[in-house]
């Protein structure tokens, strides 16, 4: 039987994340120490475990059928790989960061100015768009250290937080990219290995959805109905119920994550009481 070969990170948080991702898809698998290769028990993929740089390499030879990394990665490796959704975790950006005590006055500062970077055709598409000539200094990690020990002026780097630049006496001051986790896949699958990416697909958007989205329960009375079903519209319109005390029912809908304290607030001042809201474990769309 076919089997889809599905590569992951080996270590750090984007790894957590894959994992927890196909594990909330129901699919089991091992994964032992210094393991660099696995077998779902319950689903036809083969997961391999990979420095993220060589991913996009490895999917476009096809030594794995489809990869999941950070959106940077895959524009900064440019493969012949498809990139079929976005994840929504791991989100960061590539930013352009300098000395804490000089005075950015724009892009313009980065004019004939040394970059330490670990993204350096990245780096080199920003300074062409802007018209900016300047000397790359390309290294792998640790690159926020470069300006205190001379080898560069300023940074180009993935950022989170930010607190790995102010422990180094950098701020950030321009970003070049926003990134977050991606599924990318081999241009070549056959139409097998195909099916099984779908299935796979459909799982990790519903869990995706669900991730994205709360399920809430109110009680209102009948005279606010008309207002409350206008801000919870739900997946297609909300699911009224009536109670046993005359002129109240019970509304059921969905709400968006990141609309949801809006969301509420609009609620309570429209009339709603009792309101619970719910995670959502898995949504199919």
């Amino acid at each position: 039987m076919n089997r889809l070969k599905i590569a992951i990170q080996k270590k750090g948080r984007l790894s957590e994340n894959s994992h927890k991702l196909l594990q909330e898809c129901g699919i089991k698998f091992s994964n032992g120490t210094d393991v660099l290769k696995t077998c779902a028990s319950n689903f036809p993929v083969d997961i391999l475990f990979l420095r993220d740089d060589d991913i996009p390499q490895y999917v476009e030879q096809q030594v794995a059928d489809i990869g999941i990394l950070g959106e940077n990665i895959v524009f900064e490796k440019n493969r012949e790989v498809e990139i079929l959704d976005q994840l929504g975790f791991a989100q960061c950006r590539l930013s352009l960061a300098i000395p804490k005590e000089e005075l950015y006055t724009g892009p313009g500062w980065f004019m004939n100015k040394k970059i330490a970077t670990s993204y350096p055709r990245l780096l080199t598409r920003y300074l062409a768009e802007n018209n900016l000539t300047a000397t790359i200094e390309e290294i792998s990690g640790s690159v926020e250290i470069a300006p205190g020990i001379g080898l560069a002026e300023a940074v180009c780097d993935i950022v989170s937080s930010g607190s790995t630049l102010m422990t180094n006496g950098l701020k950030e001051v321009q970003v070049i990219m926003k990134s977050q986790a991606v599924v990318i896949a081999s241009k070549d699958l056959d139409s097998e290995k195909r099916k099984i990416l779908e299935k796979l697909l459909f799982r990790i958007r519903a869990v995706r959805n669900a991730r994205e989205n709360k399920y809430i329960l109110l009680n209102a009375p009948l005279e606010s109905l008309h207002d409350i079903c206008k801000i919870l519209p739900g997946m297609k319109s909300p699911t009224i119920l009536p109670l046993e005390e005359k002129g109240w029912c019970s509304i059921h809908s969905v709400v968006k994550e990141d609309e949801f304290w809006e969301r509420i607030d609009q609620l309570r001042n429209a009339g709603a009481q009792g309101i619970l809201v719910i995670p959502i474990e898995k949504m199919i769309v």
